[in-house]
């Protein structure tokens, strides 16, 4: 299957190396280049690509508040992908609040955004974890400890298990081992976790368990 990507990024010299990269793979489709946040909306809006690659420093409209404007509609299933050169707690916390399906430093090498669009398009998107986890624990500790939110009740003792390990990054292939049940168990385990919990995908999953208190918090020294 190919998959649909939408660029943008204001510098042409970059966009053109990405777009260089996408073309040497037989799976993606760069459909459209863009430079400016705006533009970004509205070529999402009417192409409607599988995954849209955002700088977040951008002119007219930066990348977190083009997220913003692609995830607020419903009927929009876009998963976005934010490129930044700058390392920022307040650029990850936002974009997990917006929706992002990654958070990706802009000096990775080329074969990890490749990856991160393959997985990003599965809706199995997880931002690398040495970034969410440090950063999304940093936000967690910074705020009081909530109330455990209602519709928690509505997972089972397996579920609840499930999510733990998807907040800890585990992939599914590891929650299998560690539970000791096969992949599509796990599968369904996950789907029936953002079902009940109306999440988008894993990387909201992840962002969940932190901000409501359900990950234990590290130790300020």
């Amino acid at each position: 299957m190919t998959l649909s990507v939408l660029l943008a990024d204001d510098h042409a010299m970059l966009r053109s190396g990405m777009r260089a990269i996408f073309d040497t793979q037989p799976d993606l489709d760069c459909v459209a280049e863009v430079a400016d946040g705006r533009r970004a909306v509205a070529e999402v809006a009417r192409l409607r690509p599988d995954v849209a690659v955002l700088d977040i420093r951008m002119p007219k409209l930066d990348g977190l508040d083009a997220t913003e404007a692609i995830l607020a509609d419903p009927a929009n299933r876009t998963k976005v992908i934010l490129l930044t050169t700058y390392d920022s707690d307040e650029y990850v916390y936002r974009a997990l609040r917006a929706g992002a399906s990654g958070f990706l430093l802009k000096s990775l090498p080329p074969e990890e955004l490749i990856s991160a669009i393959r997985v990003a398009a599965r809706g199995d998107a997880l931002i690398d974890p040495s970034v969410t986890q440090r950063l999304i624990s940093r936000f967690a500790v910074s705020i009081a400890p909530p109330v455990a939110p209602p519709e928690l009740d509505q997972l089972t003792a397996r579920e609840r298990e499930v999510l733990l390990l998807v907040a800890a990054a585990y992939s599914n292939a590891e929650i299998a081992a560690q539970l000791h049940v096969g992949d599509e168990t796990v599968k369904t385990h996950v789907s029936r976790v953002l079902s009940k919990l109306g999440l988008r995908d894993r990387v909201h999953a992840v962002a969940y368990a932190h901000l409501n208190g359900l990950v234990q918090r590290p130790t300020i020294e």
